[in-house]
């Protein structure tokens, strides 16, 4: 289960839909690795994985493994296994013969299937329920042994749709450290569809679709980093956006002037101003409670600023407009005149609605230049995370 998968130019329209699902999509996954879809829905992401599984057929496009073009091969030749979010196991086989059930299929002698079906059992974690039926098994224990079987047929490339989400946190975090083993023990190449940033983080790409387009791939440390566009920003979710003009690297808004990273060359003193949307990730912005002088950029007098915003920062003064929780951390909505920005209260600290508070924003944030507020702007070079 170490074939790389490349998919070139791959298109598709549903009959009588207004416009294309899938518009030339672009993707490699190396031998091992693990790349996840994401995207809002209705962006085309399960049928990217029925594409490639040959359940259905492209308007235009390839679909290789192992630098072979499969297209012309049926779903069940073609080295692929697909796990959907129901397992869709066998009630009148038991858990041992459902997991036995594709080397079955292939002529595998019972014996046989049934030795190498146990131990894809035991690397779930199932070995001791090879003799229960499917219906003595809890929600968590099926998808177990979904995914077992998908390894058992042994596929070069196993592709997930979405496996998980039907189960509750805690069991979808089990989930997760189960596919960590079985990718550190059978290294196979996978692709994910997912709309959980938890569960996407678990691969070494991410490629974000966004109307059919693939827009942004790359790690998702490095998405979070330099967005694409603002539609590859919105799924990813946690960033405000600014809106604002931006002139040699400086972000002018109802924030103030702050220094921003682009993927433009904005050094030349003759570069005109250009509309801009700064976005800020919610970690990055820390709510200081305490009073303050009204007007973007003036620091609070009586404000106590705890370490963490004590390195170099833009203080910007607003009023909180809601507040929530995540876990223990309190975040706030924080208006500042036209605008709204997201943060979070350090830890141990909260913040009351309309209370007056201060903004402490990380240095440098990512700036969109050109970007269209329905989502799509002109795309950044790979190369966008260099500082201005």
């Amino acid at each position: 289960m170490t074939s790389a998968l490349e998919v070139t130019g791959l298109s598709f329209a549903h009959p009588g839909a207004g416009r294309p699902t899938l518009e030339r999509v672009d993707m490699r996954v190396e031998p091992g690795a693990m790349t996840a879809v994401v995207g809002p829905s209705g962006s085309g992401k399960t049928t990217v994985l029925r594409l490639i599984a040959g359940l259905l057929t492209p308007d235009d496009g390839d679909v290789a493994v192992a630098g072979h073009s499969v297209r012309a091969r049926p779903p069940e030749r073609r080295g692929m296994t697909m796990m959907f979010q129901k397992p869709h196991l066998f009630p009148h086989l038991s858990v041992l013969d459902n997991v036995a059930f594709a080397a079955r299929v292939v002529g595998v002698p019972r014996a046989r299937a049934r030795e190498s079906a146990q131990r894809y059992l035991s690397l779930v974690h199932l070995g001791d329920l090879a003799q229960r039926r499917t219906r003595e098994l809890s929600g968590g224990q099926e998808q177990r042994v979904a995914l077992a079987r998908a390894l058992a047929s042994e596929p070069e490339v196993l592709l997930l749709d979405e496996p998980f989400s039907a189960l509750d946190a805690e069991l979808r975090a089990s989930m997760h450290e189960l596919l960590g083993e079985v990718r550190a023990a059978l290294g196979p190449t996978i692709v994910m569809v997912t709309h959980d940033m938890t569960e996407a983080a678990l691969a070494d790409r991410v490629a974000v679709l966004v109307q059919g387009r693939l827009v942004q791939e790359d790690t998702l440390a490095q998405l979070y980093l330099a967005p694409a566009t603002l539609g590859v920003a919105r799924v990813l979710g946690g960033f405000s956006e600014v809106t604002g003009t931006l002139v040699a690297g400086r972000h002018h808004s109802a924030l103030g002037t702050l220094s921003a990273r682009t993927g433009r060359d904005l050094q030349a003193p003759a570069e005109p101003p250009a509309p801009a949307t700064l976005l800020l990730r919610q970690e990055s912005v820390i709510v200081l409670p305490g009073e303050h002088e009204a007007g973007p950029g003036v620091p609070g007098r009586q404000a106590r600023v705890s370490a963490a915003a004590q390195a170099p920062r833009h203080l910007i003064a607003g009023t909180v407009s809601s507040i929530g929780w995540v876990g223990a951390r309190q975040v706030a909505t924080v208006t500042v005149a036209s605008t709204t920005v997201r943060g979070e209260v350090p830890l141990g600290r909260t913040v009351r609605l309309g209370e007056p508070v201060r903004l402490s924003v990380e240095p440098d944030p990512w700036c969109l230049v050109e970007a269209d507020p329905a989502g799509a702007s002109t795309p950044v070079p790979r190369d966008a995370a260099t500082r201005s």
